[in-house]
């Protein structure tokens, strides 16, 4: 029978190597697979919840555009087209997003822990390319 490891992270950054069976391994995969996916599912339902309350305020967000919430201390929101998701840079902004508000976002809607000079800069740069 095959074998695979399993790596995981403890809370102290050690690594732990496990060794399961195949599977093990694919239910292991599933099952964090499906809390991913719950959790996304949960984020958009928000999102389309926050969206609702928001269109009625007047507050459109045009197709192929996103509204996110950007700011250290004080957010502000801004509309960006979708295709900057596939720039490297705005991923990055997106990991730290995750790191530090996981999936759930105080605003509602994607909040970005950064600075809004920095956001702008950014968008501009995307813009143009």
């Amino acid at each position: 029978m095959a074998h695979f490891y399993y790596i995981s992270i403890t809370s102290n950054k050690s690594l732990n190597f496990t060794k399961l069976p195949h599977i093990q391994l694919f239910a292991y995969i599933r099952f964090q697979l499906n809390k991913v996916i719950m959790a996304i599912q949960r984020m958009l339902r928000r999102s389309l919840s926050s969206e609702k309350r928001s269109s009625s305020l007047g507050a459109e967000v045009p197709k192929g555009h996103f509204a996110v919430y950007v700011g250290l201390n004080e957010k502000k929101r801004f509309v960006i087209p979708v295709s900057f998701l596939n720039h490297s840079s705005f991923q990055q902004l997106l990991f730290q997003a995750e790191e530090e508000y996981g999936f759930d976002h105080p605003m509602g809607g994607l909040t970005i822990p950064c600075s809004q000079d920095l956001f702008i800069n950014l968008t501009s740069r995307l813009s143009r390319a």
